[in-house]
């Protein structure tokens, strides 16, 4: 009887180990797939979503980008935070909002997009070949450089505007976003 006793004991014993290998896998299966549906969506459909993006998200549509943020070819955006908007003036804000100013809102915020899929490992893999800074084009046409700073990867733009991204490697369909603190206002824009 003691023999019989150990031996539905173990077989009890390794089902339940059997059942939670099971469950992991499919926890694991579930979280895979969620990235992969979190990738079929445009960086605009994306941004529409992030509670932190949405005053960047507003920006885009009134500037038209959107249109260009729905393509298919490849982007890399730099997508300032709610909070790097607060740090505008309520001035700057009303101007770059003024419809009149439709096409200096559309270049300022063309300023934050690259064509091309730059992942923060490329950036750095760049500016390891750069000896420390990398130079990349924006569709505006401006150059941003990227450097470090400690572990923080810096932004700057041409007038000596700097933003950190807080939040890197967010993959969308057609691209990447990576949440930067600051808003690139080129001096001669406004």
């Amino acid at each position: 009887m003691k023999k019989w006793t150990s031996l539905v004991s173990l077989c009890v014993l390794f089902f339940g180990l059997q059942t939670k290998a099971q469950d992991r896998i499919e926890t694991s299966l579930q979280k895979v797939l969620a990235q992969a549906s979190a990738t079929e969506i445009s960086i605009i459909e994306r941004t529409a979503t992030f509670e932190n993006q949405s005053t960047w998200h507003s920006a885009l549509i009134a500037a038209n980008l959107d249109k260009v943020l729905a393509y298919k070819g490849k982007f890399t955006v730099f997508a300032p935070s709610n909070q790097a908007f607060e740090k505008l003036s309520p001035l700057t804000i009303t101007k770059l909002y003024d419809p009149k100013n439709k096409k200096v809102l559309k270049a300022i915020l063309s300023y934050h997009i690259i064509a091309g899929k730059l992942s923060a490992s490329t950036i750095l893999r760049a500016m390891s070949r750069g000896k420390g800074s990398a130079k990349f084009t924006t569709i505006q046409g401006e150059k941003i450089t990227a450097t470090m700073n400690g572990i923080d990867i810096v932004l700057t733009d041409k007038a000596g505007n700097k933003a950190i991204i807080v939040t890197a490697d967010s993959n969308q369909s057609n691209g990447i976003i990576h949440e930067i603190d600051a808003v690139f206002l080129p001096k001669r824009m406004l």
